[in-house]
C-alpha cells in the first residue's frame, strides 16, 4: 500500500499477461531478425517471445473483450484503459502478474497509449468480431490528475522514459510539481528527447517543485531499481512490521 498508482505502456500491460500464460526466454540482442522472422519468434531487447504466446493471449482475452462490450451495452459501463487492466488483472488469476496484485489492492493502473502494441491488435481485431467497444481515455486523464491535484505530498519514481514519463510529469503540473521524483533510464538530453530530459528541465515547467531537490540516476532500471526498492520499500515495510510487533 506505498504507492497510489501505476503509470505504465501497452507492452507493460500485455507483457505482463502473456508472461502468466506462456513462457519468455532469456535471447541475445545480436540474434538475427530474419533468422527469428522465419522461426516465428519474436524480440524484444534480449528477450525472445513465440508467435504461440500472442495466440494464446488472444484466446485469453477475447471473452473478457466480449464481455466488456456486454456490459457497455446492458449496464452503461464505461471502459477507460485502468478499468480494463484493473479488468483483466481480476481474472489472470496468477499471483505473478503485477496487475492482479493492484486489482487486488485497488491501486490504479493507467495507461495513455493502451491501444499502441499487442493488446491494440487484439482490440482491433475484436472490433470486427464484436464491434461497439468504446475506450474512454479522458476519464482517466481527469482520474490521474484529480490525484495528483488533491495529493498533500506527491512523489515520482519513473522507470524508463517516452510517454510515460511525461504523463506522470504532466499530472503533476497541475499541482504545480512534484515534492519527490527520480528519474532512472539511460537516455541523454542532448537529442531533445522527453525520455533523455534530465529534472531540471521538468522544474522549468513546474512539474517538479523548484524547492524539491529531484535525482536522476544514469542506469539499466533491472540492475538498480531492486536495489533502491530494497532500501527504500522493503526497508520501510519490515521497520513497520517489527514497531508494531507487541
Amino acid at each position: 500500500q506505498m504507492v497510489d498508482c501505476v503509470v505504465t505502456t501497452a507492452g507493460g500491460v500485455e507483457e505482463d499477461f502473456i508472461k502468466c500464460l506462456a513462457p519468455t526466454y532469456m535471447g541475445s540482442f545480436e540474434l538475427s531478425g530474419r533468422d527469428l522472422r522465419d522461426r516465428g519468434i519474436n524480440r524484444i531487447g534480449n528477450l525472445l517471445v513465440p508467435n504461440d504466446n500472442y495466440c494464446k493471449f488472444e484466446d485469453w482475452l477475447m471473452p473478457l473483450l466480449d464481455e466488456m462490450v456486454e456490459e457497455q451495452k446492458t449496464k452503461g459501463m464505461i471502459w477507460s484503459p485502468s478499468r480494463i487492466i484493473q479488468r483483466l488483472g481480476e481474472r489472470i488469476n496468477d499471483t505473478s502478474s503485477i496487475y492482479y496484485w493492484a486489482a487486488k489492492h485497488k491501486i490504479p493502473v493507467f495507461c495513455p497509449a493502451l491501444t499502441d502494441g499487442s493488446l491494440g491488435d487484439m482490440m482491433y481485431f475484436h472490433s470486427f468480431r464484436h464491434p461497439g467497444l468504446v475506450v474512454d481515455i479522458l476519464s482517466d486523464l481527469r482520474r490521474l490528475n484529480t490525484m495528483a491535484v488533491k495529493a498533500t505530498k506527491s512523489g515520482m519514481i519513473i522507470i524508463g522514459g517516452g510517454i510515460i514519463k511525461h504523463h506522470i510529469c504532466n499530472a503533476n503540473l497541475m499541482r504545480n510539481g512534484a515534492d519527490y521524483s527520480v528519474f532512472i533510464n539511460t537516455a541523454s538530453e542532448f537529442d531533445g528527447s522527453d525520455s533523455g530530459a534530465r529534472p531540471d528541465e521538468a522544474i522549468s515547467w513546474g512539474k517538479i517543485k523548484k524547492e524539491a531537490a529531484p535525482v536522476k540516476v544514469y542506469a539499466e532500471a533491472s540492475l538498480v531499481v531492486p536495489l533502491i526498492v530494497g532500501e527504500t520499500f522493503v526497508k520501510r515495510h519490515f521497520n513497520a512490521k517489527k514497531n508494531n510487533k507487541p
